[in-house]
């Protein structure tokens, strides 16, 4: 089991290394044919911290392992609203402009309800099934929220900086190389550790996924909220969390299921429930209030729901 928990480790922390690495190059070399801050934060960036879940579900697909498939991403939700949000709250209230209210955090739900609806089979009446039709459209879904991301772009007026001097082609393309093998070598140790643990503490894949693989996998997401809130960046603390959910959802599902349809065990709608109530509590809080803002005592609140949704979930293996 030692053996599992620090072979575990280093998959995270290649991840880690390898979302990165890719990040850092892509952005490199999209600054070099001038592509604007602001295109890289929405897409570039948000994409990086979400390649790590995009890599250990594609490794669970083929492996056809379901339970790690829709356990790492619906736990690694959870953990970006409630814990990620409510620690990066706890550092300070966050503030976000109105387009977040109104138009993003209503995305991320919209990506909840679709997911819930096409896993379910709700329009059709079979057992629940994630098929490759229902891959097809979340894509589809992704590829109008890219449009809309676009068009908000074309609207900004954001001017672009060279930031990439300092470095060469060569550097460039070698950091977006050892990015993508770090995530592939990274992708694999998590998911043979993440199964092989799982088998040993006898406790199911289901718990696994939505605990400590979802933990590990949200490493990147929680880096850059809390660095964004301790510099005052709240739209960048918010925005990753709300762009990284969305991508999670409509992107990695769809990859997911387009390279294995699987079966989907209802025992998830309960985690589902909760992601919605948690984006439905970060709408309100922001759209209650004078300022589109969350509190520290609602961060607190977060916090405490996911603790209570933890010691539920280890009630129920025990």
């Amino acid at each position: 089991m030692v053996s599992n928990i620090l072979l575990l480790a280093a998959g995270f922390f290649v991840l880690i290394k390898g979302a990165g690495w890719l990040v850092s190059g892509a952005s490199a070399l999209a600054k070099r044919y001038n592509v604007s801050d602001l295109a890289i934060g929405l897409t570039i960036v948000a994409f990086g911290t979400s390649a790590p879940e995009l890599v250990v579900n594609a490794i669970s697909s083929t492996q056809n392992l379901p339970y790690l498939v829709f356990g790492n991403v619906i736990g690694s939700n959870n953990f970006n609203i409630f814990v990620i949000l409510g620690i990066a709250g706890l550092i300070t209230p966050l503030v976000v402009q109105s387009s977040t209210v109104w138009k993003e955090i209503p995305i991320s739900f919209l990506a909840i309800v679709t997911f819930y609806l096409l896993a379910n089979n709700f329009f059709v009446s079979s057992n629940p099934y994630l098929s490759r039709i229902d891959g097809v459209i979340l894509l589809i879904f992704f590829g109008l929220f890219l449009l809309y991301v676009y068009k908000q772009l074309k609207t900004s007026g954001v001017s672009t900086e060279d930031t990439a001097k300092g470095y060469s082609t060569s550097r460039i393309w070698l950091l977006i190389i050892l990015g993508l093998g770090g995530l592939v070598l990274g992708g694999q140790l998590v998911v043979r550790s993440a199964t092989s643990l799982a088998t040993s503490l006898g406790v199911s894949q289901k718990i696994i996924g939505l605990t400590i693989v979802a933990f590990g996998t949200s490493l990147p997401e929680l880096a850059t909220s809390v660095v964004a809130a301790l510099k005052k960046n709240s739209d960048i603390a918010v925005g990753n969390i709300i762009g990284s959910n969305i991508f999670n959802i409509f992107l990695i599902f769809g990859v997911s299921s387009l390279i294995r349809p699987m079966e989907f065990s209802s025992t998830f709608s309960v985690d589902i429930l909760l992601l919605a109530l948690g984006t439905l509590i970060l709408f309100i809080a922001m759209f209650t209030g004078r300022k589109k803002k969350l509190d520290r005592w609602e961060a607190a609140i977060l916090l405490l729901i996911f603790a209570g949704y933890t010691v539920y979930l280890v009630g129920k293996e025990v």
